[in-house]
């Protein structure tokens, strides 16, 4: 006991003299709550602010030399330790109760995290004070950093209170949602409220900002919203004549319903306009949907909607419906026409992860013909160029443990020049993967019987062919058809003589038809009358054929030089085809008031597959594929030399020809010789594509076929009789650059459209100012300025009946040129030699203002010409701060 308390009271002095000790080496202006580092504007302001807050009781502990310290709260007045360190020193005051952390100092407690050059704890009070401390050249550093949560601010000096959890916080630069917040003082309510006095607020993250909207007070709600009062837009620190009575901004996370803006203008055929206004509905974290709308001065009006879907490991998918109801002109005025026009386009795709065994897919573009010819807020130039459409819908499903497979689509094909619309509503396919039935069931198929392979498919369709005007209407149903065929194959191969192989092949298919066709003269009406029969019908076809196919190489090597060989490979292949003739499912029908004048016809040649095959056909295929290649030794001093010192270069992809002899026929058994070839020049830039056909045969004076060889006809072996050839070039200013990797080669492919040939759409860089990429820095020394050209040129010959004609023959460009990291041109035209004149032409300018963006895009003629001209902000949180002009193409719709 009386050990005990010797070391107590040993402890006792110690601990006294401690004190005494650490005091007597503190400057006495240090022991204090001391503000000389805050500057003189806070100060003035610290001196005002009433600071009566209730004190706590505090277990206050000694200097600590370690430099770090954590003090213990009463738990009913706190709920958690404060812990704080610093770099050059902690001092506490036991009289006053106050610690102060100079240099590098840094304070937490619960969620807040608090940085700053020097910070003062008032335990009496439960106040936190932080500031700034000068450097040795008297610049201000080490601003106070202060966190909770997810918020955080920087700022010139703070006082904290733990216990209200509020604060005052001076010159403080924070950041919500891609909005940087900045204002001369700044209330902490609570951690879900902040109100700012003599705010300024922007997207720019430069110290001194492109732009601001500079306001008296605002209301921040984090992750929520922002409301101010009295608002001015500053470009440049220049005040605008754009003042608002109110501002409000939401900022929360991700998507937020809201209103959208609508853009407005004007044409000379619908007047004023306010275009894409209307409301976005973030329905859930699954999908949203966007209901826009049009209207126009004079009684014209669009709506649209649009919505996204995405389900993670699932399924994602986009929906968009258009509709407009134009009115051209006005009433009473001879040009006056009224025309609705829609368009459907919706994207379905399952996730691969979903069900390996079923997927559902779609991809449908359906409307009216005249949509993109004649909409007034549709800008889109490929769309426009466009005259196919082309729709999806399919389900798959592979059914585990058996060789089948089905697949249910619905289809949809659409001509907008001669607004022709032909449906499969619906077509089942049902396929089985070659099975082997005489294959053993352990090893390999050694001989042609185990390698005997049988598939089957069984297609059903229903096919509907309308227009635009009978579409939705009963008419459109009356000439629908429907059918199911299916199709067996047995086959094998083998080889002989040890390089040639041997495949044989039968097919056999059996077509069922639900509506054929009768066919007889009228002598009343002294007319041919076509009857449809409702009701089952079928035919059976089958063939058989045999072929024989083998591969050989040539070589020549080379001992000088960087050629160092050339490879030649020829597969030439040779097949039989049999297929007898199916006549018994035609008939005779006489076509005019002669009976002698007899003309052939199948009860199911409307059908959806169309009539039994006619005609005895034995007859011989040739055809020979070749491909040319060559191997080229390295550069001396190329890159990667020890790795790889050759380069395969493929002079020719292909060179292929076919025809066939029908030893059936007794007359011109000699079907023409088509040719296709295929090459790649230049580093794989320039793309060659030739196919031609042509006629062993001759013409008479009347244009006609005749059984009679060219060349005996004084002409030369072959009569070429149609050529297509189409070549495209592109190369880049990083195809010259040292680094081909590098950012400069980036300027092309930057819409759905690919090479640009055709333009952009008007709106695209409106519509993806997010997903820019901001990196380049520019050069100021040897700065480059990256390009791109691509080119296309397309022939096309006809000779058929010696009309000797070039049906088509055009050249089309599109390129882009940076003349800095921020400024980009673009052009896409060409010119058609065959009519003499300019095609569709678009430029475009860009210039990327920082925090801004502009564009201007423009078809200068023709029957598109318009311009489109946009300037706003990039950032999504004040998107709709933006002005953007349009010219309406002035097209009548009739």
């Amino acid at each position: 006991m009386y050990t005990n308390l010797r070391y107590i009271v040993f402890f006792l002095i110690f601990f006294c003299f401690g004190i005494n000790s650490s005091f007597a080496q503190i400057d006495k202006n240090e022991t204090s709550i001391s503000t000389r580092n805050i500057p003189l504007d806070s100060l003035k302001i610290i001196k005002k602010i009433d600071l009566n807050l209730s004190l706590i009781d505090l277990n206050l502990s000694q200097k600590d030399t370690t430099k770090t310290d954590s003090v213990k709260i009463t738990p009913e007045f706190l709920e958690d330790n404060i812990r704080h360190k610093a770099k050059d020193y902690i001092s506490n005051d036991f009289i006053n109760q106050t610690a102060e952390l100079y240099n590098e100092a840094e304070l937490y407690y619960q969620d807040i995290e608090l940085k700053a050059g020097k910070i003062i704890i008032d335990y009496k009070n439960s106040l936190a004070y932080a500031t700034g401390i000068y450097d040795t050249l008297g610049e201000y550093i080490q601003k106070p950093e202060f966190k909770q949560g997810t918020q955080q601010s920087v700022q010139d000096s703070l006082i904290y209170n733990f216990k209200s959890e509020k604060a005052i916080i001076y010159h403080s630069r924070t950041e919500q949602q891609g909005l940087f917040i900045t204002g001369d003082i700044t209330k902490k309510e609570n951690d879900s409220t902040f109100y700012i006095n003599k705010a300024k607020f922007t997207t720019s993250e430069k110290e001194k900002p492109d732009y601001y909207i500079r306001t008296s007070n605002i209301k921040v709600v984090p992750n929520s919203k922002i409301v101010g009062g009295l608002s001015n837009l500053v470009i440049a620190d220049v005040p605008t004549p754009l003042i608002l009575p109110f501002f409000y901004a939401p900022i929360t996370k991700g998507r937020a319903s809201g209103f959208l803006i609508p853009t407005w203008g004007e044409n000379n055929n619908q007047g004023f306009f306010l275009q894409n206004g209307g409301y976005y509905f973030a329905i859930n974290d699954y999908v949203d949907l966007a209901v826009l709308a049009d209207i126009y001065t004079n009684g014209s009006w669009g709506i649209r909607t649009e919505s996204n879907y995405s389900l993670r490991y699932k399924y994602t998918g986009n929906f968009n419906f258009r509709y407009e109801n134009l009115i051209n002109s006005e009433r009473g005025f001879p040009d006056f026409s009224k025309s609705t026009n829609f368009f459907v386009r919706w994207t379905h795709s399952q996730s691969s992860q979903s069900n390996p065994n079923s997927r559902f897919s779609a991809s449908v573009n359906f409307g009216s013909s005249n949509f993109f010819t004649e909409s007034i807020n549709e800008l889109s130039s490929p769309e426009y160029l466009v005259n196919t459409f082309n729709s999806s819908v399919s389900y798959f499903k592979k059914f585990v443990d058996t060789p089948f497979n089905m697949n249910a689509s619905f289809t949809h094909t659409q001509n907008t020049n001669t607004e022709r619309i032909d449906m499969n509503l619906p077509s089942l396919n049902v396929n089985m993967d070659r099975i082997y039935p005489f294959a053993p069931k352990v090893g390999a198929k050694k001989n042609p019987i185990q390698n005997l392979g049988l598939t089957y498919t069984m297609t059903a369709q229903n096919r509907i062919s309308t227009t635009d005007e009978e579409f939705g209407k009963p008419e459109m149903f009356k000439n629908a058809k429907s059918g199911i065929k299916q199709d067996a194959s047995f086959g094998t191969n083998m080889k002989i003589f040890k390089y040639i192989t041997i495949s044989p092949n039968a097919n056999y298919s059996e077509v069922w038809d639900f509506k054929t066709i009768d066919i007889n003269w009228d002598d009343d009406l002294e007319d041919v009358v076509t009857d449809t029969i409702n009701g089952f019908d079928s035919y059976r076809e089958y063939a058989a054929n045999v072929s024989a196919s083998t591969t050989f190489y040539g070589m020549v090597n080379f001992k000088k030089g960087r050629l160092q060989a050339l490879r030649h490979v020829v597969r030439p292949s040779i097949s039989y085809n049999y297929r007898p003739d199916f006549n018994q499912y035609y008939d005779e029908y006489q076509a005019s008031l002669d009976p002698r004048d007899l003309k052939e016809f199948s009860r199911f040649q409307n059908g959806v597959y169309g009539a039994p095959s006619m005609g005895l056909n034995s007859s011989v295929s040739f055809s020979v594929n070749n491909t040319l290649e060559a191997k080229i030794a390295s550069k001396e001093g190329d890159e990667n030399e020890d790795e790889e010192k050759f380069t395969k270069l493929n002079i020719l992809n292909n060179l292929n020809f076919s025809t066939n002899y029908n030893m059936a026929l007794d007359s011109m058994q000699w079907s023409p010789l088509r040719m296709n070839a295929g090459t790649v020049l230049f580093k794989n830039k320039l793309n060659i594509n030739l196919n031609a056909t042509m006629d062993p045969y001759a013409l008479n004076a009347n244009g006609t076929r005749i059984n009679k060889f060219n060349i005996n006809n004084g002409g030369s072996l072959f009569r070429l009789t149609n050529a297509n050839l189409s070549s495209n070039y592109s190369i880049s200013s990083k195809d010259f650059g040292k680094n081909k990797d590098s950012n400069s080669g980036k300027t092309g492919n930057r819409n759905s459209t690919g090479d640009n040939l055709f333009g952009e759409s008007l709106t695209y860089k409106e519509q993806n100012l997010n997903k820019e990429d901001d990196s380049k820095v520019a050069k100021l020394y040897h700065a480059t300025m990256p390009w791109d050209i691509r080119f296309r040129y397309a022939l096309t010959y006809s000779n058929n009946r010696a009309q000797n004609t070039i049906s088509a023959n055009s050249l089309q460009v599109s390129g882009n040129l940076e003349f800095s990291p921020k400024w980009r041109v673009g052009i896409s035209s060409g010119y058609d030699f065959e009519n003499k004149g300019i095609t569709y032409t678009q430029l475009r300018f860009e210039r990327d203002l920082d925090s801004w963006r502009f564009t201007f895009n423009w078809i200068p003629f023709g029957d598109r010409a318009t311009y489109y001209f946009f300037i706003g902000i990039k950032s999504s949180a004040l998107s709709d701060i933006k002005y953007d002009q349009r010219r309406v193409p002035d097209r009548r719709l009739f």
